[in-house]
């Protein structure tokens, strides 16, 4: 059996190498060009592609997935199956080519969490589960027939890191699990409840950015829903009257009343930084200030004095 493999990031590299390791067929590899990125705007290869090039796999990367030189390519592969990972929004002219069909690998439980965000969303959601799904590609986007799905516990200290870690894992046995079931015919397609399907949007700036009016575990769900990337973040003024962005990658949180304003800072100015919202206080455990490295709040504390009038906002 013929697979192309379409990815980019190293979620989908875990998918791609249990294939290669299983000895399938894998004839070529899409993914994204390569771009400039950083501060030095140094040509950055996908984790996909360096994989790839690695062990010798034949690489695409088309700037449009309905160049006619990209399609011929495609069509002369003649491939039997194609597997995206983490993957661009294929047009049906892709799609609908291999024989078998195209399979995607979704990081939820669908159809609950279709969307670019999976992972974030279903910690910022406070969920206690979380998965896999592998479904047939169709239109309308993370909507097609489900083959297989596989569950895992999300604990409440869990970050979304940590999620996507446990999910590539599971999510590349569930692909080998999907191209052995195809491959031997025996298998069954279910249709997804459009009933029970919820959002997943993209995460912009201002979803990162965190409202102490809203209660100490909504906060706290966002924080770890967002670390560590794109981090949450609040903002204050120093005593300069200068706004300086915070990112918070780890916290703690408790319910209880604190007699403070929403966004009232709470410190001994030494080991501990906690900030009042609308039900409890907020501990800050690990953060980052704009053009600082990631640190500890005792090394924060250290190098900048937090007095009873810093209010976050």
């Amino acid at each position: 059996m013929r697979i192309i493999f379409m990815g980019t990031p190293e979620f989908a590299v875990a998918s791609l190498d249990i294939l290669i390791q299983n000895k399938y067929d894998v004839v070529a590899v899409v993914t994204v060009p390569d771009k400039p990125a950083g501060r030095g705007q140094v040509i950055q290869q996908s984790a996909v592609k360096k994989y790839a090039v690695e062990k010798g796999l034949k690489v695409l990367q088309p700037e449009k997935l309905k160049d006619e030189n990209f399609l011929n390519e495609l069509k002369e592969l003649k491939a039997d199956l194609q597997i995206v990972v983490a993957f661009r929004m294929l047009p049906e002219v892709v799609w609908d080519m291999p024989p078998l069909g195209t399979y995607n690998l979704h990081g939820s439980l669908l159809p609950k969490y279709r969307g670019a965000a999976p992972i974030n969303w279903a910690i910022i959601n406070g969920d206690t589960e979380s998965g896999v799904t592998t479904f047939k590609l169709k239109q309308e986007i993370d909507t097609g027939n489900v083959l297989f799905q596989a569950k895992t516990p999300i604990a409440h200290t869990t970050t979304a890191g940590e999620l996507h870690d446990c999910l590539m894992g599971i999510g590349a046995d569930l692909i080998l699990k999907t191209v052995r079931a195809i491959e031997s015919g025996k298998y069954e397609l279910m249709p997804q409840d459009d009933s029970q399907s919820i959002h997943a949007p993209k995460i912009f700036k201002e979803t990162c950015r965190i409202q102490w009016t809203q209660s100490a575990e909504k906060i706290y769900n966002l924080i770890r829903g967002l670390s560590p990337y794109p981090a949450a973040f609040t903002e204050f003024r120093d005593k300069h009257d200068a706004l300086i962005s915070v990112k918070i990658f780890k916290a703690d949180y408790e319910k209880k009343t604190s007699g403070f304003e929403p966004g009232t800072a709470i410190c001994d100015g030494k080991s501990f930084l906690r900030i009042a919202c609308a039900d409890g206080l907020i501990t800050i455990q690990e953060l980052q200030m704009a053009g600082k490295k990631r640190m500890s709040v005792e090394d924060f504390l250290r190098g900048f004095h937090v007095d009873g009038n810093l209010v976050f906002r």
